[in-house]
């Protein structure tokens, strides 16, 4: 099997006019940047076209692509981007914390296990994230599902560091909240 060009050489490939360079790009993020959307808007159609937004839109931008971060970095910004957008447009909310969000969910595990299966414990997490404003939605799943530090974050969002633990917070805050008052007694 060969070995794969690295990221910069199909750029640059790409760049010379090769479109193959940009078809391998393609089959390499494809599904990175559609699982990073689909936590993020929740629905697949919507999921689905927003991945091959964001590739028409690298397709007309890779030729001034200036590498001053790495493709996957940049492929995030502009998922997320378009994704928060989507999510502005249907007027649906985002963001939540790490440490919270997980006692939160062994919360609803131990307080519903005889009560609840998994598909119901699921089904009530993305209720709750549903709840929460776009950019607290984005940090939020980039944190929690795709395990990005803070400055990855920051890097795609185009925030401040501060600015994505506030976020981050105030999104775990809103979870906590809503997922305690869907396993009190009387569930």
């Amino acid at each position: 099997m060969p070995e794969q060009k690295p990221d910069k050489e199909l750029i640059k490939d790409f760049k010379n006019g090769d479109i193959r360079g940009y078809n391998e790009l393609v089959r390499r993020y494809q599904q990175q940047v559609y699982r990073v959307v689909r936590k993020i808007v929740l629905n697949h159609d919507d999921a689905d076209d927003i991945t091959q937004e964001v590739f028409i839109k690298v397709y007309s931008a890779l030729k001034e692509f200036r590498e001053e971060s790495n493709v996957f970095t940049w492929l995030y910004r502009i998922a997320t981007n378009y994704s928060i957008n989507h999510i502005k447009r249907v007027k649906v909310k985002n963001t939540v914390s790490f440490e919270i969000v997980t006692e939160q969910v062994e919360y609803i595990e131990k307080k519903t296990d005889e009560r609840m299966d998994d598909e119901q414990r699921r089904k009530i997490l993305i209720e709750a994230i549903e709840t929460l404003p776009a950019q607290q939605r984005a940090v939020f799943n980039l944190r929690y599902y795709e395990e990005l530090s803070y400055d990855e974050i920051s890097k795609i969002m185009e925030k401040s560091v501060g600015g994505v633990k506030a976020n981050y917070f105030h999104a775990v805050k809103k979870l906590g909240e809503y997922l305690k008052g869907k396993v009190e007694p009387g569930f």
